[in-house]
């Protein structure tokens, strides 16, 4: 059951405290090992004999990993930071964690921060995993009494009780994460910084960590969340921050947030100039009996559309020239996320439809005909093939194509076709 006190609950906590508070940082760094050795004995002499140093200005073969960034974090609040590979996400939490300082601006935290950046990653693997506990938990900032009171409900947590004893080394990567994931959660942090980490152990193990986050928020924990799947970001997270090259490019609502990224990244990727591909004719010594010769999509007045719009009706138009009569040919059609992990979504076959398919020798096009595209908005990849039994006659690995939308259902993990009707019960008579 929902209950619209527990929204009420959440906004109170946010806004009752600030625990971290990012002013205008920036962090450059170089792309040549010899020449960053060189600038890091340049900026330490530097700071030795007292002499300003010029960070806001870049040197020879520097960049900017971050530049100008600013937000704050509250109690209780979480904020995804959602870019792509490059971005400056990584960075940004390394720099809030202390494990590097920023070369102009400041970062002010208040209260106890457990980074979830890489699990295990401090672990002595010559140790047994009961005495990383100790290490691990101390440099977190807890006492060996506080230690002493958690320390079995840790090993209950990552479920290695029987290999507690043993060295780290001879853990898997996977028992060594639960292990590191364990150890930050149970020291009941003011604020977590979490970069890709969610996918520790089974999907048993994972259900279990995100239950614990929950439990967390609830008790005033504040996050940050670095994932390339938007929906964890959409489940966990109000606000969001969208960097791009070392820069902020918007701050606010995460289904806003999203959004402009995925429009970004469809502009990126997607080539606006035409709406429709074409593909080389084969000779005919290399046709295999079919050859694809152009893919598009049009709408329901059998019109080319430059992309989808979730919850229209559309068609998947595949032209081929036939050289033979082919019976029981099967189309397949493989469509593979880009905009979050490259997770596939769908696999359709007109075999698995029950769909006998047969091709007289000529210019043929195949329709597939959806009532609904279901697909979220997004940039997306399909894979499509013609088989004739197990033999494949034909393929296009790469087929992109946006979907868009016009109106928000962006936090749905995909488009129900719907309809709404209501029912007058006759009231009973008492």
């Amino acid at each position: 059951m929902f209950k619209i006190l527990a929204q009420d609950n959440i906004r109170q906590t946010t806004s009752n405290s600030e625990l971290i508070l990012v002013e205008n940082i920036s962090k450059k760094f170089c792309r040549n090992l010899k020449r960053s050795l060189f600038y890091g004995i340049q900026d330490i002499a530097t700071e030795l004999i007292a002499t300003k140093r010029h960070s806001e200005i870049l040197r020879h073969q520097e960049f900017w990993a971050l530049h100008n960034i600013s937000f704050q974090l509250n109690q209780g609040e979480a904020i995804g930071l959602i870019g792509e590979n490059g971005a400056g996400k990584s960075t940004l939490l390394r720099l809030i964690s202390g494990l590097i300082k920023p070369d102009t601006g400041s970062i002010k935290v208040r209260g106890r921060i457990a980074p979830l950046i890489a699990l295990g990653a401090g672990f002595n693997p010559i140790l047994s995993g009961r005495e990383n506990i100790y290490a691990n938990m101390s440099i977190l900032g807890l006492s060996t009494r506080e230690i002493n009171d958690k320390i079995e409900n840790v090993i209950d947590f990552a479920e290695i009780e029987d290999a507690i004893d043993a060295p780290v080394q001879t853990y898997s990567s996977g028992m060594a994460a639960r292990l590191g994931f364990a150890c930050a959660v149970h020291i009941k942090p003011d604020v977590l910084l979490i970069d890709e980490v969610l996918a520790v152990g089974d999907i048993k193990f994972r259900m279990k960590c995100y239950k614990q986050l929950a439990q967390l928020r609830e008790e005033g924990t504040a996050f940050i969340l670095v994932a390339h799947n938007p929906h964890v970001i959409l489940n966990v997270c109000e606000s969001s921050i969208y960097l791009s090259k070392g820069k902020l490019i918007t701050y606010g609502n995460t289904v806003d947030v999203i959004r402009k990224y995925e429009e970004d990244l469809c502009m990126v990727n997607s080539d606006t100039s035409s709406h429709i591909i074409y593909l080389p004719a084969k000779p005919e010594s290399a046709s295999m009996g079919v050859d694809i010769t152009s893919l598009c999509f049009k709408n329901d007045r059998n019109e080319i559309i430059p992309a989808l719009f979730c919850s229209q009706p559309a068609s998947l138009s595949i032209t081929c020239k036939v050289n033979q009569k082919l019976d029981n040919a099967n189309i397949g059609i493989l469509i593979n996320a880009l905009s979050g992990e490259g997770d596939r979504i769908l696999y359709i076959t007109s075999a698995s439809d029950d769909e006998s398919l047969q091709l007289l020798p000529g210019k043929v096009e195949i329709q597939m005909q959806m009532p609904y595209c279901c697909l979220l908005p997004g940039l997306y990849n399909a894979k499509i093939y013609i088989k004739q039994g197990v033999q494949s006659l034909d393929i296009v690995p790469s087929f992109r194509f946006v979907v868009k939308s016009d109106r928000v259902i962006s936090q749905s993990l995909f488009y129900q076709p719907r309809t709404w009707k209501v029912i007058n019960q006759e009231s009973g008579k008492s």
